[in-house]
């Protein structure tokens, strides 16, 4: 930048820049199960996101002696005033929504009772000493097909799947898993991600009446900065 603040951490990561919005943690906790008998997780932020997009939800599972899964995620709340977030399971063979979270926005929220804001030139809140920034580290979208099989409805559900390891200080983005994908039919593709713990790998997958094998949805990365 040509002039301003600019503050990095020991590992040479922009943490404060007067020019840029970085993405700033606005609350973090842990989710864990509240309904559907232990398969449903809603879980309340701290404080709302007072931004206009939907914020981004970043979660790390729990680590388990199995798989490990979700589906169905939803945010809660609307523009200006986003309260929450909803994720289910993959299914009763993987386990409970159990884990950590942390949910970011590209600019801060004043939080912090005493310490330092720092605002852009158009006045824009970029940082608050209550709200951590986070980095994104790594996102994956060579995924491998591994197979295809039939649900119980005569659904076409497809597996695909990458080599991964699941560092305790990373999380994953999880709006993207909360969007249907197109099909080529009526019925949009219905997606889902798992994690077996076992063997170090991350699986998608995909269900519809169609059956398309492309898949290119990225899985993104990210971990809060010290």
């Amino acid at each position: 930048m040509a002039y301003g603040l600019e503050f990095k951490n020991n590992s040479d990561v922009v943490i404060i820049d007067s020019e840029f919005a970085r993405l700033m943690v606005i609350s973090s906790g842990r989710y864990s199960p509240t309904e559907e008998a232990g398969m449903g997780s809603t879980t309340y932020f701290s404080r709302p996101v007072t931004s206009q997009e939907p914020p981004l939800v970043f979660v790390r599972p729990d680590t388990v002696a199995g798989v490990a899964g979700i589906s169905k995620v939803r945010l809660i709340g609307s523009e200006g005033n986003w309260i929450g977030f909803y994720v289910r399971t993959y299914s009763n063979a993987t386990a409970p929504p159990n884990g950590r979270y942390f949910v970011g926005a590209f600019a801060a929220q004043e939080v912090a009772e005493y310490g330092m804001r720092l605002w852009d030139g158009f006045g824009k809140l970029l940082f608050d000493s209550g709200t951590p920034s986070a980095s994104f580290t790594r996102s994956f979208q060579g995924w491998t097909y591994i197979k295809s099989d039939l649900t119980d409805q005569g659904l076409y559900r497809n597996y695909y799947s990458v080599p991964f390891d699941f560092p305790q200080n990373e999380y994953m983005l999880i709006n993207t898993f909360g969007m249907n994908m197109t099909s080529g039919g009526v019925i949009p593709r219905q997606l889902y991600c798992t994690w077996d713990f076992t063997t170090n790998t991350l699986y998608a997958v995909t269900v519809a009446a169609n059956n398309p094998f492309n898949f290119f949805l990225p899985a993104v990365f990210a971990k809060m900065n010290s």
